[in-house]
């Protein structure tokens, strides 16, 4: 069996009274590449957040292997593109502890370029954040996350907010980073668009609903324990299709009234 990386043992965690995670166990493997879904509010970032070590759980109990390096990219909403900083000083900032800026060495700088040309970002080195296009921002925050070597690479919604092309473009490209060696968690409303391509997905809402391949989860039972909503699920391709439900009896309607 491929090695555990990282173990959840019977795991919940509140935020004050709130209980965001109940009774959460799962296993995270070294080769692993794994997509967190659920509704607003369901626990999918505080799940990742107690991955990571910056949430406490309050119950059970949260294994990681020695020496664990973890690599970090939140949701692009949540950058503030206006601040006076280039993508070398982005990608910079994780080997900035305890500096007042992201002064780095000529070996790191060395390396920030070779981190750069790997996702395709070669010559941005220099460029403020604010004036790149979506796909490129969302590259160097991923960027900046690989720079620390993780073994773990954890992203909250990578696809939020950006348009198809781009959703097509960091689906490939966190694919390459699979097949490179690097374990991937990623959280995502996409079920359609990215979910659907990952190998293994975990349905959570508060507590773990399935655990397991698309096929097996995306379906019509576990998708409306999830998401507490009726959804059609279609196969295309192989690979599952979610539909809402509401719209998909409005274009039955629709179809069958000529219109």
């Amino acid at each position: 069996m491929t090695e555990s990386i990282v173990r959840f043992d019977g795991v919940s965690a509140t935020y004050g009274r709130i209980l965001a995670l109940e009774n959460v166990s799962l296993d995270l493997p070294a080769n692993g590449f794994v997509g967190i879904v659920g509704p607003s509010g369901s626990g999918k970032t505080t799940l990742l957040r107690v991955l990571l070590g910056v949430m406490h759980a309050s119950h059970g109990k949260v294994t990681r292997k020695s020496g664990l390096r973890l690599g970090y990219v939140p949701q692009v909403e949540s950058v503030d593109w206006n601040f006076p900083v280039t993508v070398a000083e982005v990608v910079g900032m994780t080997r900035s502890a305890g500096r007042w800026w992201p002064r780095t060495t000529d070996q790191e700088r060395n390396e920030i370029e070779t981190v750069l040309c790997q996702l395709g970002l070669e010559g941005l080195g220099e460029r403020h954040i604010r004036e790149l296009s979506g796909g490129q921002q969302q590259r160097v925050f991923i960027a900046r996350a690989l720079f620390h070597k993780p073994d773990l690479l954890v992203l909250d919604e990578p696809t939020s907010g950006v348009d198809v092309s781009t959703r097509h473009e960091i689906l490939h490209l966190l694919v390459d980073l699979h097949e490179s060696g690097v374990a991937i968690v990623l959280s995502t409303h996409d079920l359609n668009g990215l979910a659907s391509h990952l190998p293994r997905i975990i349905c959570v809402n508060k507590g773990v609903i399935a655990d397991g391949p698309p096929l097996a989860v995306i379906n019509p039972e576990v998708l409306e324990r999830t998401y507490g909503a009726p959804m059609q699920v279609l196969e295309h391709g192989g690979m599952p299709i979610v539909v809402d439900q509401l719209e998909h009896t409005i274009s039955h309607r629709l179809r069958g009234s000529g219109k």
